[in-house]
């Protein structure tokens, strides 16, 4: 049922209007006038306005500005003993889902306020889908205004109209695969398909098919022939998710077709081509394990010719608030709430908490805070435990830190002596390259 703000200077018509939709179950609020309606929408999140457009003082018309302009969740219909053609084309100029005549019947009014809880309920589970289906609340976007990741996605621009194999370094719930999206859809082939391959959701045994399909028969359980991942991108864009946990014994096979396009299916000799774009992605630092022999190093070469990496929430604070904005907008819109704002203590907990699991960690924090919140304010108690208790438990947000956080405040201590590369290395027991990486990872 729904929330009705019925609005008419008639008392005869707005108390049977009133009488009949409590009736029904819905719960109303009424005003006499174009005022006292205004002043009813800032303190109610109705979902419906019932207007008549002949109010005294504010007409209705400008009630139905007003709430396009400042209330575009709630849907209106407008009230009108005018039941010409050019007064209902001016209203829905003005926003107005549909309108009545006067003298109009109960079934008239029920059979609107149905049309519209059936589109509503519908467009909140397209909006819920999307979200269950993984698409980012930020529709596309990698919405920053952080420096460094300004001058990242200028370059991601300039690289996306190339053919050049892009490797995205990061941490988990940086926005890897969002940037290799945007990659692709700036690029020739956005009219492609873009296909992932998450390389730590298959066995080592199956991670080969999945990329290059196989025949009928090639191992237990292939009762059918099978097109692989590359084959499916023919003409898009590759995405290899987290590529350093390709198992060593498949990198060659790899390595052929990141170089000349080429593979065969599981258990099939044909040779096969595709013409497709290479963006891959990691979390783990590649250079490391090809030094440890775990990973090949003319394949991190040959998917290393553009290295892109993303930094950290952390090291990112002027995004923190801009994107839990986005965030807070995009979920109470796919949950059906009308939350306009925060209070100071839900705002110094964002922007004090570490954000281990960086962007996608505090999507998830405001997703449960808008399901939690009943009210338009949100507030600490909303919050996860764990923004909520890193003070209250006796410890400050950096008195627990991840691995990668201690390494950068030691990287950073170090820096700090303003001693040459080589000596910083030596102090810090690493090797001048691996220095130089990391600096670039942590921004140093």
């Amino acid at each position: 049922m729904s929330n009705l703000l019925v609005v008419d200077d008639d008392p005869h018509i707005v108390r049977t209007i009133e009488i009949m939709l409590i009736d029904d179950g819905h719960q109303v609020t009424t005003a006499s006038s174009g005022e006292d309606a205004l002043e009813k929408l800032k303190t109610n999140p109705f979902d419906i306005a019932l207007v008549d457009l002949q109010l005294p003082g504010i007409d209705g018309t400008d009630v139905l500005r007003v709430i396009r302009d400042n209330y575009p969740e709630i849907q209106t219909i407008i009230i009108t003993a005018y039941g010409s053609i050019e007064t209902a084309v001016e209203a829905m100029k003005q926003g107005a889902y549909d309108y009545l005549t006067k003298p109009f019947s109960p079934d008239q009014v029920r059979h609107r306020l149905q049309q519209i809880e059936q589109i509503t309920n519908l467009q909140k589970e397209v909006a819920g889908l999307k979200r269950r289906m993984g698409t980012m609340p930020y529709h596309g976007k990698f919405v920053t205004q952080n420096p460094l990741t300004l001058q990242i996605l200028e370059m991601t621009h300039n690289v996306a109209s190339t053919e050049a194999t892009v490797l995205i370094n990061g941490e988990s719930g940086t926005g890897k695969t969002l940037l290799a999206k945007l990659i692709h859809e700036s690029s020739h082939r956005s009219s492609g398909p873009f296909v992932t391959v998450d390389c730590t959701s298959f066995q080592e045994s199956l991670l080969e098919s999945e990329l290059f399909g196989h025949k009928k028969g090639a191992f237990t359980g292939a009762i059918a022939d099978k097109i692989g991942k590359v084959e499916t991108a023919d003409g898009g864009t590759l995405f290899l998710d987290e590529v350093g946990e390709v198992p060593l014994h498949l990198q060659g096979k790899l390595l052929r077709f990141v170089e000349e396009k080429v593979f065969e299916r599981v258990g099939d000799p044909a040779v096969r081509k595709v013409d497709t774009r290479i963006i891959a992605a990691t979390n783990r630092e590649l250079h490391e394990m090809v030094q440890e022999k775990a990973f090949r190093e003319d394949l991190f070469y040959r998917l290393n010719v553009v290295d892109i990496m993303l930094p950290a929430l952390r090291n990112r604070p002027e995004d923190i608030l801009l994107l839990a904005r986005e965030f807070l907008a995009s979920f109470c819109k796919a949950h059906g709430k009308n939350i306009t704002k925060w209070d100071d203590e839900v705002e110094h907990a964002l922007l004090t908490y570490s954000w281990h699991g960086n962007v996608r960690e505090l999507a998830n924090a405001l997703e449960r805070s808008v399901l939690l919140c009943p009210g338009k304010i949100l507030q600490k108690k909303h919050l996860p435990a764990l923004l909520i208790n890193k003070e209250e438990n006796g410890y400050s947000t950096g008195a627990f830190l991840s691995l990668a956080e201690l390494e950068e405040r030691h990287i950073r201590n170090a820096a700090g002596l303003n001693l040459s590369q080589e000596e910083t290395a030596k102090i810090l027991g690493i090797d001048p390259s691996t220095l130089w990486r990391k600096s670039k990872k942590y921004n140093i």
